[in-house]
């Protein structure tokens, strides 16, 4: 496992500086931007990942004259929120499934908060990053409509492993599609080896509906059907 980069030496005030709203909102948006990177995606080694996150937040123009962040600091901040939310978005799913006749998205709001807050036995006071995630699909409650909902871009593995089994797929189909124009085949050449005037009614019909499929199917590659003296003969 690679290892963390390391520290710069930190002042302990620095260790203790709170994050403000805007800290937490650009550290979600280096999240998920590093996170659904197609190019490195989940592959990336833990060091290099954070690394690219603290690079992302001291880089943004919105933190600019700030204290830079170190990578420890993410880090530790972001489980933090990870946590958090997930934990609310089941407090809003069950305030939503509660929502009385009546009720505005405010209400919806309140009660789950007063949820979090039994539940938990903390206020939950970062609202604000629920609702940067709220529609990823990570976090996305069930009682939020879909509609607008962003979702997960597919990484390079798992986009291989989709073609490998749609092929797969693909060859079943095809072969089951063999195999049964090869017993359809067998079973009307079988019915035509008999004579016409001992065959029963339901074997007619189905002969008839075998030559019908080999009619449609033979048009296009020029297979032909001749009756001659009331026997039909496939050419």
């Amino acid at each position: 496992m690679e290892p963390f980069p390391q520290n710069p030496q930190t002042s302990p005030v620095n260790q203790r500086r709170k994050w403000s709203t805007k800290e937490d909102v650009v550290l979600i948006s280096a999240w998920l931007n590093t996170s659904k990177d197609a190019i490195v995606g989940t592959d990336q080694k833990a060091g290099a990942f954070w690394k690219r996150i603290v690079d992302y937040v001291n880089a943004s123009p919105q933190l600019s004259g700030g204290v830079p962040r170190e990578w420890s600091q993410c880090k530790q901040r972001w489980g933090r929120i990870n946590e958090q939310v997930c934990k609310f978005v089941g407090c809003y799913e069950a305030a939503v499934r509660e929502q009385a006749s009546g009720q505005n998205e405010n209400d919806v709001m309140k009660a789950a908060h007063d949820i979090f807050f039994n539940d938990i036995g903390i206020k939950f006071t970062l609202e604000h990053c629920w609702r940067e995630l709220r529609f990823d699909q990570k976090w996305k409650s069930l009682g939020v409509p879909k509609e607008g909902a962003e979702v997960r871009p597919p990484g390079v593995k798992a986009c291989k492993a989709a073609k490998r089994k749609r092929q797969g797929y693909d060859e079943i189909h095809a072969m089951l599609a063999v195999k049964k124009d090869i017993q359809q085949q067998k079973l009307l050449e079988r019915l035509l080896a008999k004579d016409p005037t001992h065959l029963t009614a339901s074997e007619i019909t189905l002969m008839e509906k075998l030559i019908s499929e080999m009619i449609c199917d033979g048009s296009r590659a020029g297979v032909e059907v001749v009756w001659q003296e009331g026997n039909a003969h496939v050419y």
